[in-house]
C-alpha cells in the first residue's frame, strides 16, 4: 500500500478519534500530534528516482493520502492547493482520501474541479450514527465522482440505508478499533451494515475485528496481528453484480459453448405460448418464479427447484445457468447462503428476457 504523508498532525474532533493511532504512536517519542506541520516527503507524488522515472509508477495502485493526518484541516489550507495541484499532475494514480472533516471539502478546491477528478476516491468516516447522520448529507451533495463510507473504529450499530439507497456511495467499509483499551465491536453491527449494502447493491468490506470483539455475546481480546485476517475469514465481504455489456456478451458466449446449456431451445408450442401471453406477462412470470423460487436465503429442494418443462421460463432458467442457486454463484458469482437482492433479482429476469427474445428472433 502506498501513502503520501504531505502533512502531519491533526486535532480530535468526534468520539472516532478518542484513541487515535496517530496520537498513540507520536506519544511513544515524545511528539505533540496536535503540532500540524508540512512533511519532507510533500511532494512525493512528483518525486523522480534517479533515471527520470517518477517513484510512484503507474503500476503501484492506490496512494492513500494523509493517513496521519486529515486532508481537510484548517491548519493545511495554505498547503491544500498544492497538493490537489500534484493530484491533477498524476492522473496515473488514484489518490484515496479519508476524512472526518467533509463540510471543508470546498476549501481550497481547485478551480477545475468540475464533479471531481477521476482519479480521486474520497472516503467519508462515520464511526456512530450521529457522525453519520451529520456527516453523509452533507457528503452526498458533494461534486465527487468516487466515494466511499468507512465505518472505523465502529462505536455502536449504525443504519445507513438511506444514504445508501442514492446510489452515490460505491463501497462501505467496517471496522473495530485496534490499539491499546480498544472500544468494543459488536459483530452484529458488521453483519447489520453488509445487509444495509446487500439491499442495496453496494459493495461492502470488513476489514478487522478491532481489539475487543464481540460475537454471539461473547468477548474476544483479539492481537493487532490478528484483526485483519480475522475479519477476512468471516467471509462476508460483498462485491454486487454489475455487469457491463460487454460482460453480459461473453457471459452469453460461454453459454453457447457448454453442450448442456446450449441444448435448450424453445420449441414451437412454447412459441405459441409467448405470442398468446404476450411478452410482458412472461416477464411478470419470471419475476415471480425468481422470487419464489431462487431470491430465498434458504432453499430446502435447491438444485431441484426449476423444472425443465412446462413453461418457456424455465427451459430460459437452465439455458442460461439461472436455475438454481448453486449455478448462479458458478456461472454468475452471485453468492448463495443469502436472501438475493432486489438488484440482483433485476439482473437474473435481464438474463432470461434476453435469451427468449433472442430465441424468438430465431
Amino acid at each position: 500500500m502506498n501513502i503520501w504523508n504531505p502533512w502531519h498532525g491533526c486535532s480530535k474532533i468526534s468520539p472516532g478519534c478518542k484513541n487515535c493511532y496517530v496520537y498513540r504512536r507520536d506519544a511513544m517519542y515524545g511528539k505533540d500530534s496536535s503540532v500540524v506541520s508540512k512533511t519532507k516527503n510533500f511532494n512525493f507524488p512528483l518525486a523522480k528516482a534517479r533515471n527520470g522515472d517518477y517513484k510512484l509508477q503507474s503500476c503501484d495502485g492506490k496512494v492513500y493520502t494523509c493517513m496521519t493526518s486529515d486532508f481537510f484541516l484548517p491548519e493545511a489550507d495554505c498547503w491544500r492547493r498544492e497538493a490537489w495541484s500534484m493530484i491533477r499532475e498524476r492522473p496515473d494514480l488514484e489518490f484515496v482520501i479519508i476524512t472526518k472533516r467533509i463540510e471543508r471539502f470546498y476549501e481550497e478546491l481547485p478551480l477545475d474541479w468540475g464533479q471531481g477528478y477521476k482519479n480521486v476516491t474520497i472516503i467519508c468516516t462515520c464511526e456512530n450514527q450521529e457522525m453519520a447522520d451529520k456527516r453523509l448529507k452533507i457528503f452526498l451533495e458533494l461534486p465527487i465522482i468516487n466515494r466511499e463510507i468507512i465505518e472505523e473504529p465502529m462505536l455502536e450499530k449504525i443504519n445507513i440505508e438511506k444514504y445508501l439507497a442514492t446510489g452515490k456511495i460505491s463501497c462501505v467499509t467496517c471496522g473495530g478499533e485496534s490499539g491499546d483499551n480498544p472500544r468494543p465491536c459488536d459483530y452484529g453491527w458488521i453483519l447489520d451494515t453488509r445487509e444495509q449494502c446487500v439491499r442495496q447493491n453496494v459493495s461492502f468490506h470488513f476489514k478487522q475485528t478491532g481489539g475487543k470483539f464481540i460475537k454471539d455475546g461473547k468477548v474476544y481480546l483479539i492481537d493487532r496481528k490478528y484483526q485483519q485476517t480475522q475479519a477476512e475469514r468471516a467471509g462476508i465481504d460483498f462485491t454486487p453484480v454489475k455487469f457491463s455489456e460487454s460482460e453480459f456478451q461473453e457471459l452469453f458466449e460461454r453459454l453457447k459453448k457448454s453442450e448442456f446449456r446450449s441444448s435448450f431451445k424453445l420449441k414451437q408450442r412454447d412459441r405459441e405460448y409467448i405470442e398468446s401471453k404476450g411478452i410482458e406477462k412472461i416477464e411478470s412470470h419470471c419475476r415471480d418464479f425468481i422470487r419464489e423460487r431462487l431470491a430465498p436465503k434458504d432453499i430446502s429442494n435447491d438444485g431441484k427447484q426449476t423444472p425443465m418443462k412446462g413453461h418457456p421460463v424455465f427451459i430460459a432458467q437452465h439455458a442460461t445457468a439461472t436455475c438454481c442457486r448453486g449455478c448462479l454463484y458458478k456461472w454468475h458469482r452471485i453468492a448463495p447462503g443469502r436472501e438475493l437482492t432486489a438488484c440482483e433479482q433485476d439482473y437474473v429476469v435481464s438474463v432470461i428476457m434476453e435469451w427468449i427474445r433472442s430465441q424468438i428472433e430465431q
